[in-house]
């Protein structure tokens, strides 16, 4: 327990009765609830800090309790007539509502939009809910193919993958678009293999007629 090993660097150091309290309280504050396992004795305001006044043991009653609750997890629910297997299907259907609205608010970023049309407030549920059947479609991709990574870990990890337009005048008026992706790195080629993914070809270039804006870099993601 890191808290444990800390009291010890604290009692092999030279220091005064205000400074001790302090860096026990920053470990204890730092340690939370595993603090309670830890009984301290400090001296009063006219001892003197030594091995023999400052002392602690740690509370082996209260671990063993903690550690045999470690890893046991006990809903509670005042549907007692229904079957716990169903009561535990209807637990792990909340479980997955909230982690939708955790993947929205979290992994894609999406926050209130204030809209006026009933047009753009179906666009709007719209775009949030194929995003997030993306979202899990991903995720069902990686724990079959690459159980060990996370929605979250791959996003960040493509995100250097951008798209860039770049608009050439041409001399007879016009604008030569180049639209070209970058390329993957090393790590983001194994990971697309791992995924059995495969980037689509370089587009090709097109030849468009100039408006006012053109004719100058534009990049987006």
């Amino acid at each position: 327990m890191q808290y444990w090993y800390r009291l010890k660097e604290i009692s092999n150091q030279n220091l005064d009765r205000d400074q001790l309290l302090m860096k026990v309280g920053a470990a204890k504050t730092e340690a939370g609830r595993a603090a309670s396992l830890v009984e301290i004795m400090l001296p009063s305001v006219q001892q003197p800090v030594s091995p023999q006044i400052f002392r602690f043991r740690l509370c082996r009653d209260k671990l063993h309790k903690v550690r045999r609750h470690e890893g046991q997890y006990l809903p509670r629910s005042n549907l007692c007539a229904e079957d716990p297997a169903v009561l535990w299907k209807y637990y792990m259907l909340l479980v997955e509502v909230e982690e939708a609205f955790k993947t929205l608010k979290m992994d894609l970023s999406v926050r209130p939009i204030y809209h006026q049309k009933d047009s753009r407030i179906e666009a709007h549920i719209f775009v949030a809910f194929l995003a997030y059947m993306l979202q899990v479609t991903l995720k069902q991709r990686l724990e079959a193919l690459a159980p060990g990574l996370t929605v979250r870990s791959v996003l960040e990890k493509f995100v250097s993958i951008q798209m860039i337009d770049v608009y050439l005048p041409t001399t007879d008026g016009k604008d030569l678009l180049l639209r070209r992706y970058t390329q993957p790195d090393k790590d983001q080629l194994l990971l697309l293999s791992r995924l059995k993914l495969n980037l689509p070809d370089q587009p090709r270039p097109q030849l468009l007629d100039r408006r006012p804006e053109m004719g100058r870099l534009r990049m987006h993601a």
